[in-house]
């Protein structure tokens, strides 16, 4: 007699993997078409047979909460907050105001260091649906705030990595493939699952540094007059409508400090609202910085935080010593080694001077942050030799 087997499909980094209700893996017996087209359509697949052969159940089954597709896109699933229709322009016009200027607030979490007018406006314009793009020195927390806001708004949570997409419309549109069971077919990328979840929140990283070829898929799927895409690539070439209340947050690198990143089209520029982050103050970023690791003793949180502010004000004077600035990201690197014993003089020796140039001897950027952080390094000062040019020289990490 033979056996029915049910399996259900699960996207595992960038495989799609099909596994029964007790967790066997049946992937190499189920054609990769039929686990492709199962993912797409929510469906299980059946054998009626044993495992010899395989086809689709027609039950859609729920999705797995926790889906990663590729090494660019991957997606967290979240229960919407509850909030009358909060993305319709047209319904609960009475209830967003209330929420975003006095709920919202309540919900900014603690360790993250934004001004309340910038929280309310990003939470209203994630509740409107808007596309937001945010701007600030690399390390500010841009892409953090995106995870937030979808996190805190408990949102449909996707993430598109474009600055290390090789291949646009595979990632944003998706491939055609050829199986010797079923001929060529068309899988569609999970950026077309993500548009079309209603009140997902779609994290566009990095878009300075994206591939024109991004950008020109991008327009129409950011345009407030048209939000759609077309799958040219798939038979009909249909056309997948972004789902309603959806928001797209992107995050660009925008100045000369930046080399690898593209000048913006105005044209994708003016489809975002923008919101900069900026720097922290030495007082936020010493108050950051003892939240997150309260047990380090605080003149070294002070010493980490004043280093920095020192860098970020050099680079507003007229004749700066330095051509870049600690950043938060660095910061927290660093006071992470100073909880796990790491001294300072080893914090800045692996975390800041690898940001800073030689050239020019003891008038080097190197010369200029060793003699910035001999100011702090109290005790530690007599081990340190800060001018050694010629060993930094033969080993400058």
């Amino acid at each position: 007699m033979n056996k029915t087997i049910t399996v259900y499909v699960k996207q595992v980094g960038r495989f799609v993997k099909a596994f029964d209700d007790a967790g066997n893996d049946w992937t190499k017996s189920v054609p990769q078409n039929l686990r492709l087209s199962a993912r797409d359509t929510g469906e299980s697949i059946v054998s009626i047979d044993g495992g010899d052969s395989w086809n689709l159940s027609g039950d859609t089954v729920p999705v797995s909460n926790t889906v990663e597709a590729t090494d660019n896109l991957h997606f967290t699933q979240h229960v919407p907050v509850t909030v009358d229709n909060p993305t319709q322009e047209t319904v609960g016009i009475t209830q967003i105001p209330k929420f975003v200027h006095t709920e919202s607030l309540t919900l900014k979490p603690k360790n993250f260091i934004i001004s309340d007018l910038k929280w309310k406006y990003l939470v209203r314009s994630v509740l409107r649906g808007r596309n937001i793009m945010m701007t600030g020195p690399a390390g500010s927390g841009k892409t953090q705030i995106a995870y937030t806001i979808a996190k805190t708004l408990q949102r449909p949570n996707f993430y598109v990595n474009l600055g290390s997409t090789q291949d646009p419309r595979s990632t944003l549109i998706g491939n055609t493939h050829f199986s010797k069971e079923s001929g060529t077919y068309f899988a569609q990328s999970l950026f077309v699952t993500a548009i079309q979840t209603p009140n997902a929140v779609i994290l566009l990283d990095e878009l300075s540094r994206a591939h024109p070829e991004a950008w020109n898929i991008l327009m129409t799927v950011l345009d407030p007059g048209q939000r759609y895409l077309r799958l040219d690539e798939k038979d009909d070439s249909p056309t997948i409508k972004v789902a309603d209340g959806v928001s797209f947050i992107a995050t660009a690198n925008i100045g000369n400090e930046f080399t690898a990143t593209r000048t913006l089209d105005r044209a994708l520029l003016d489809r975002f609202i923008i919101v900069e982050m900026e720097q922290l103050s030495v007082e936020q970023e010493q108050h950051l910085l003892q939240m997150l690791y309260p047990t380090v003793n605080k003149k070294l949180i002070k010493a980490l935080a004043e280093i920095a502010g020192d860098t970020r004000t050099q680079l507003l004077s007229d004749s700066p010593k330095v051509s870049t600035a600690i950043s938060t990201r660095m910061n927290v690197e660093g006071v992470s080694l100073l909880a796990d014993g790491f001294k300072l003089s080893e914090v800045a020796e692996v975390v800041i001077y690898p940001f800073y140039s030689m050239d020019g001897g003891i008038d080097s950027e190197r010369t200029y942050m060793k003699q910035l952080v001999q100011k702090y390094l109290g005790d530690e000062a007599n081990d340190t030799k800060l001018f050694d040019i010629a060993a930094d020289v033969a080993n400058p990490f």
